[in-house]
């Protein structure tokens, strides 16, 4: 008997790898259950509110996970157009090891599934603002001011978003360092 937590967790990824991968309606409970090695009775007792709880957590594990890695760029690069493009060069280093399978953590549950319920599109939505934040808080701190630092980080988490799904599609990261190149530059004249 796995100790109490291992299961539960091992659902979670499971479930966060197979909607980031293939959607929440494509992903089943049976798949998740079989892939992640875990009981027929586990899901239900691990996760009352079933595959919408699952896909909450999964979004919520996703987008605080990427905004660590993130926020761990911003802290080793000396401004934020070379956090960008360091982050932008972990995006594309992750989708290349996947073979082009994983894209964003979230997008796909958020294109897919957000229309259809308000906790998924709640917990989709937070996970972009948290990104948001932490782009435009350092972005403040190079010296952009308020508003700026606003517009600018949003347009940089959906322009990177875009390119995400481009280089997904055409098997290549080159959306992703050009959208990122542009970004830097749009970042460097904004805090100059």
């Amino acid at each position: 008997m796995a100790p109490r937590g291992v299961t539960r967790r091992r659902i979670l990824e499971t479930a966060r790898t197979l909607f980031r991968r293939q959607g929440y309606h494509a992903t089943g409970l049976n798949q998740i259950l079989d892939e992640g090695a875990a009981p027929k009775g586990s899901l239900y007792f691990h996760f009352p509110g079933g595959k919408e709880q699952l896909a909450v957590e999964a979004v919520q594990l996703s987008a605080t996970e990427l905004r660590g890695a993130v926020d761990l760029l911003i802290q080793s690069t000396p401004d934020t157009a070379s956090a960008l493009r360091a982050s932008a060069d972990l995006l594309g280093g992750l989708l290349e090891h996947s073979e082009f399978r994983d894209g964003c953590p979230i997008a796909t549950v958020a294109l897919e599934a957000a229309a259809g319920s308000d906790a998924i599109r709640e917990a989709c939505a937070e996970g972009y603002r948290s990104w948001i934040e932490l782009i435009a808080e350092r972005l403040r701190a190079d010296g952009a001011d308020e508003a700026a630092a606003a517009e600018l980080a949003t347009f940089a988490v959906s322009a990177i978003e875009g390119a995400l799904l481009l280089a997904r599609v055409q098997r290549d990261i080159t959306p992703l360092r050009r959208v990122a190149a542009r970004i830097a530059t749009m970042i460097e004249e904004t805090t100059a």
